[in-house]
C-alpha cells in the first residue's frame, strides 16, 4: 500500500511529524514502512507558465518558438520540439537556472539560431512516472488545466512537494489498504482525532425505483449489493488533485468517473464499480453463480471462462463483470456514457480469492476483497463516490438507493482481562493506561471492575479474540516499553520420548558404522514397487489420487528400490563405494481400492557396495560382503540391546540372491532380511554387487531393551573355555551360540565362533565348528570347578538338542 503524506494528512493533524518520523513510529506499531520515497527527484525553479504565441522555427521543421509568459510580466522565448504544444495552453516551464532530475540545469541557449530562455516541460522531464499517463502525454509536453494561476510553483501543482510512504502490510491488516485506515492507525499512534470527509449526497434526479433493481441469488456469497444512479455525467479528465493523489499510489488516470471509483476505493478501502446504464438490460441487476463454461470478456480485453464456483454480476440476460475482480467490456463506461450504474457491494472474502487464483487474474479490487473489506463501509463509500460524481462529473444522483442486505453486520463485543494482559505482557499497566489506548483506536468500551468490554468496529476485522485486544495495547503502549521478565510457573525438564530416543541412536550406530543417511521419495513408479519383498504382510497398490508424474504415481512399500536409484545415480558419477541407510515410512494395504487411510509402518533399510576398505599400500581393497552387513546388524542389534538373533537361510525372497540371503528372526519373530541383490535386479538398476539389509523399525523398538548409562569396569579376571564340536552341515553356527547362551546361565560373558571347517573326512554332510565361550562373575573370582562344570553342561545341551560331538 503507497500512502499519500499530503493525502494522509487530509484526515489526520500530521504537523510537527516528519514523513521519517511518521514512518519510524508506524514501524514501531507494527506496520512496516518498507520505504520512504519523495515525489520530488529535483525539480526547483519551475513554473506554470502560458503560451501565449507559437511560430516554426526559421531553420528547423521539427522546432517552434514560443512566446510564455510566466507571471512576471515578461514573456520568454522559447524553443520547443514537442508536437503536442499549442499557444492558449498552460504548461509547465523551467526558468533558467532552474535544474531537473539527475541534476539537468537549464541555461540560456541557441538553438538553430534562434535564443531559448527556458524549457517547457514534459512529465518524464519533470521526474513524474509518465507510465502512468495517456500515451499522447507521453509523447508530448505536460499539459495543465487552464484554471491554474500563471507563475505558480510547479511543485503543489503537481504533488511534487508530496513523500510517499509504501507499507508493507501483513494479510491481517487489511484495514491499511485504504487512506481512512491508515488515518486511524496514524491517529491512535499519535494521539490525534481523525477527520472524515463530509458526505452531503444531493438527491436531485429522478426517484430509482422503478429504474434499478437489485436480486441476490448467491448469498453465501454476497452479503449486501447496493446500486446508486448517477444521470447527465459528463466524462473529462478529472481535476488535478485527484490525478496526482492516484499517481502517488500507484494507479493510472483514466477519466473522471473511472477515477472517482478508484479514488473512493484507495480512501475507504471499498471497491466500487461504475457500468454504463443503458447497457444494463431494464436496469436489472443479478447477483448470482456462473454457469459452468460461461464466458466474459473483461475490460482487459480477454475473455475469460469461469466456472459455477464463481460470482457474476448479470442483468438476469447476460453477464456484466466478475464479482470483485473486474467489470465486463460489454458494460464498459465510455465517452458517450452519460447515464452510470454505481456498484458498491460486500463480497465473501474466500469466493473472491477462489475466483482471482483460478483465474490469474489479480486487480486493486480482488486484493481488498480476499483481506475482507468493511461490511458497514459499503454504504459509506457509495455515498462519497455518488457526491464526488455530482462534483466533478456534473451528475444528477437519483433519489433513493436499490439496496439488498442478507446478513446486517455488527460490531463485536469482546471481553479484556486487566489481569490477563499484565500476565501475558508483563506489565503492571492500569486500567486507565488501558482504556487510553482503546480511545486513542476509536473503540468504545465499558468497564466492570478489572473487565473491558471492548466494542471493535467493523473495520478492524483482524480483532476477534482476547488476545487480539492485548496484542492492540502492546503495540500501542511500545514494544520497546515493555519490561523484560522472568518466566515463572511450573517448569517441565525436556526428554526425548522413548521412540525419539532409539530413533536417534539406530542413526547413530550406523552413522559411526560408517553408513550415510538418506530420505528418499515416498512416491515411486508402479513398475519397481514390488521389486522387493516387504518386511511387512502383503500388500496392494496405493495410487495416487492425482500424482506429480508417472514416476510418482504410488506410494512405496519397502524401501530397497529408491535406495538402489540413488547408488546407480552415485555410480553414474563415479562414486562407486556407497554405504547408505534410510529410515523411513511404508505404506500397506489390504483393499483393492482405498475406503480408509493406508497403514504407515517405520522401515529401515540399508545397501553397501563397492569396497569397504579402499586399497592402500599396506593392505589390499576389502569388498562388500555378507558377512559385513551381517556384523554391521549385530552392532546395532547389541547396542539396542536385543538378544535371540538369528539369521536363517531364505532361498524365495523376490529381488535377492537365493544363496546370499538371511532373514533375520529376532527372539522367534522375522524382522526382515539381509543379503545380496539378484544379479538380474542388479542389472536393471544399473549397480555391481550390491548387498542390502530391511528390517522392521517398530519391531527393533519394541524388543530394544537398551539402557541408558554406564556400565563399572569388571573387578574379577575372566575364564574362557574353546569348544570345537561336529555337527550335521544343516545346523547352523547361530543355532549353537543360541544353546549356548540358553544354557549357560549368567557367568556367560560372551560366545564367539571363531572357525568353521568342512571336510568329508569329519563325516558325511558333517562340519566342525569352533566357539569360544567367556565366563565371568561380577561379584566374586570363578573357581575352574565351577567354569568346567557350567561348561560341561554346555556339551551336554549341545549333544541332546542337535547332536553335537566333541572333536578330538
Amino acid at each position: 500500500m503507497k500512502v499519500s503524506y499530503n493525502w494522509l494528512a487530509q484526515y489526520v493533524d500530521l504537523s510537527g511529524v516528519t514523513p521519517e518520523e511518521l514512518a519510524e513510529k508506524l514501524t514501531r506499531s507494527g506496520i512496516e514502512v518498507e520505504a520512504v520515497e519523495y515525489v520530488n527527484k529535483g525539480v526547483s525553479k519551475v513554473v506554470v507558465g502560458y503560451v501565449a504565441e507559437k511560430e516554426k522555427h526559421p531553420d528547423a521543421d521539427k522546432l517552434n518558438v514560443c512566446q510564455v509568459d510566466v507571471g512576471d510580466g515578461e514573456r520568454l522565448q522559447i524553443v520547443c520540439g514537442a508536437k503536442n504544444v499549442a499557444a492558449g495552453q498552460k504548461v509547465p516551464v523551467a526558468l533558467v537556472g532552474a535544474k531537473l532530475p539527475g541534476d539537468f540545469k537549464i541555461k540560456k541557449a541557441k538553438l538553430r539560431g534562434v535564443e531559448s530562455n527556458g524549457m517547457i516541460c514534459s512529465a518524464k522531464e519533470l521526474g513524474i512516472n509518465d507510465k502512468l499517463m495517456p500515451k499522447e502525454i507521453q509523447e508530448g509536453i505536460l499539459v495543465l488545466p487552464e484554471d491554474l494561476e500563471v507563475g505558480q510553483p510547479i511543485e503543489p501543482v503537481l504533488g511534487l512537494d508530496d513523500v510517499v510512504l509504501e507499507l508493507g502490510l501483513t494479510p491481517n491488516r487489511s484495514d491499511c489498504l485504504s487512506m481512512i485506515g491508515v488515518a486511524y492507525e496514524v491517529a491512535a499512534i499519535l494521539g490525534r482525532k481523525v477527520k472524515l470527509p463530509d458526505i452531503a449526497v444531493a438527491e436531485t434526479g429522478e426517484p430509482i425505483d422503478g429504474k434499478v433493481e437489485v436480486e441476490i441469488t448467491a448469498p453465501d456469497h454476497c452479503r449486501r449489493y447496493m446500486a446508486r444512479l448517477v444521470s447527465g455525467v459528463k466524462l473529462g479528465p478529472s481535476p488535478i488533485w485527484m490525478q496526482n493523489r492516484l499517481m502517488a499510489a500507484g494507479v493510472r488516470p483514466i477519466n473522471n468517473v473511472v477515477d472517482i471509483t478508484n479514488y473512493v476505493m484507495l480512501e475507504t478501502g471499498q471497491p466500487l464499480h461504475a457500468f454504463d446504464y443503458s447497457k444494463v438490460e431494464n436496469g436489472r441487476v443479478v447477483v448470482r453463480l456462473a454457469k459452468p463454461g460461461e464466458g466474459i470478456v473483461t475490460l482487459d480485453d480477454v475473455e475469460r471462462t469461469l466456472d459455477e464456483e464463481m460470482l457474476l454480476i448479470t442483468d438476469g440476460v447476460k453477464p456484466l463483470g466478475i464479482a470483485g475482480v473486474m467489470g465486463g467490456a460489454n458494460s464498459e463506461v465510455t465517452d458517450k456514457t452519460d447515464t452510470i450504474l454505481l456498484e458498491s457491494a460486500h463480497f465473501a472474502a474466500s469466493s473472491i480469492r477462489k475466483t482471482a487464483r483460478k483465474l490469474g487474474l489479480r486487480s486493486e479490487a480482488s486484493l481488498r476483497f480476499e483481506k475482507e473489506v468493511d461490511p458497514k463501509g459499503v454504504e459509506y463509500a457509495l455515498n462519497r463516490a455518488a457526491a464526488l460524481m455530482v462534483e466533478l462529473a456534473g451528475g444528477q444522483v437519483a433519489r433513493g438507493v436499490s439496496d439488498q442486505i442478507i446478513e446486517a453486520p455488527e460490531d463485536k463485543k469482546i471481553v479484556l482481562r486487566l489481569s490477563r494482559l499484565n500476565d501475558l505482557l508483563g506489565t503492571s499497566l492500569s486500567l486507565e493506561d488501558v482504556t487510553s489506548i482503546f480511545e486513542r483506536l476509536a473503540f468504545t468500551y465499558k468497564t466492570e471492575g478489572e473487565v473491558i468490554t471492548v466494542t471493535v468496529p467493523t473495520r478492524r476485522q483482524d480483532i476477534t479474540r482476547e488476545v487480539d485486544l492485548i496484542e492492540e495495547v502492546a503495540r500501542l503502549y511500545g514494544y520497546d516499553h515493555i519490561p523484560t521478565t522472568m518466566p515463572y510457573g511450573d517448569n517441565t525438564q525436556g526428554l526425548l520420548t522413548r521412540e525419539q530416543m532409539l530413533r536417534r541412536t539406530i542413526r547413530q550406530v550406523l552413522n559411526g558404522a560408517g553408513l550415510d543417511e538418506v530420505n528418499t521419495y515416498s512416491f515411486t513408479h508402479p513398475d519397481i514397487a514390488f521389486d522387493f519383498a516387504t518386511v511387512y504382510r502383503e500388500t496392494k497398490p496405493i495410487p495416487l489420487a492425482i500424482p506429480m508424474s508417472e514416476e510418482r504415481s504410488v506410494l512405496r512399500t519397502n524401501l530397497l528400490p529408491h535406495l538402489l536409484e540413488t547408488a546407480a545415480y552415485n555410480m553414474n558419477r563415479k562414486q562407486r563405494d556407497l554405504a547408505l541407510f534410510e529410515l523411513g515410512k511404508v505404506f500397506l494395504t489390504d483393499e483393492e481400492t482405498l475406503t480408509k487411510l493406508p497403514e504407515e509402518k517405520l522401515a529401515l533399510a540399508g545397501l553397501l557396495t563397492g569396497n569397504w576398505v579402499g586399497p592402500h599400500w599396506q593392505q589390499k581393497a576389502e569388498p562388500v560382503d555378507f558377512y559385513l552387513v551381517k556384523g554391521i546388524l549385530d552392532v546395532l542389534f547389541n547396542r539396542l540391546g536385543i538378544t535371540g538373533i538369528e539369521y536363517r537361510p531364505a532361498k524365495d525372497l523376490a529381488g535377492m540372491h537365493p544363496g546370499r540371503t538371511a532373514y533375520v528372526v529376532l527372539q522367534g519373530k522375522t524382522a526382515g532380511y539381509l543379503g545380496q541383490v539378484h544379479p538380474v535386479a542388479e542389472q536393471k538398476y544399473d549397480v555391481g554387487e550390491t548387498y542390502v539389509f530391511q528390517l522392521d523399525a517398530d519391531l527393533l523398538m519394541e524388543l530394544a531393551t537398551m539402557h541408558q548409562g554406564m556400565m563399572p569396569l569388571p573387578k574379577y579376571p575372566a575364564i574362557s573355555r574353546d569348544i570345537a564340536v561336529v555337527v550335521d552341515r544343516n545346523v547352523s553356527a547361530g543355532t549353537l551360540q543360541n544353546i549356548i547362551e540358553e544354557t549357560a546361565g549368567e557367568w556367560l560373558e560372551s560366545v564367539r565362533i571363531f572357525d568353521v571347517y568342512v571336510d568329508d573326512k569329519l563325516g558325511v554332510n558333517k562340519k566342525s565348528v569352533a566357539l569360544s565361550c567367556t565366563y565371568r562373575d561380577p561379584e566374586k573370582t570363578l573357581t575352574d570347578e565351577e567354569v568346567q562344570a557350567v561348561h560341561d553342561k554346555v556339551v551336554r545341551a549341545l549333544a541332546e538338542e542337535c547332536g553335537a560331538e566333541l572333536r578330538g
